[in-house]
């Protein structure tokens, strides 16, 4: 009981974390994009006393979702997958975002539904950088789900 009620206390730390594209689980550095909104829609019927609009929930509608991760010898995933979208035909896959805890449970869940790429971009390369590879993704997909693990 007494851990149940230490876990309310303080937040989840947001650096461990895991990447399912279909069922390969790829490690990926950073993602963003987690968000989500409802389309604002304006109304007036023609015999309100208020001379306003009233505001109403319309569409629902997610961003795009990035992921970006480390550059690896002979890992082309990310680019097979992306050479694959030809004029409306594209293979679309789930794509789950688990919070872990330090047992490696998921504590927060989200999976982004039917998604495919929009983007790939390479990494910059710099003669006098010293830091690693990083390439990113891109993802449009028809909604996120979140769940508590």
């Amino acid at each position: 009981m007494a851990g149940k009620e230490q876990d309310k206390v303080w937040p989840l730390p947001k650096f461990y974390f895991q990447v399912k594209i279909g069922n390969d689980e790829i490690a990926f550095q950073e993602v963003s994009g987690l968000d989500m909104e409802a389309q604002v829609i304006e109304y007036r019927h023609g015999n309100s006393p208020e001379f306003s609009t009233i505001k109403m929930p319309g569409l629902k509608k997610s961003g795009n979702v990035t992921l970006k991760k480390g550059v690896f010898v002979g890992d082309n995933f990310l680019y097979t997958w992306f050479t694959e979208v030809k004029l409306n035909t594209v293979e679309r896959k789930s794509v789950v975002i688990s919070l872990l805890d330090e047992l490696n449970k998921p504590t927060m869940v989200w999976t982004l539904k039917n998604a495919w790429p929009t983007k790939i971009t390479g990494t910059d390369l710099k003669s006098d950088g010293n830091e690693v590879a990083v390439e990113t993704l891109e993802l449009a997909h028809e909604g996120i789900e979140i769940a508590n693990g």
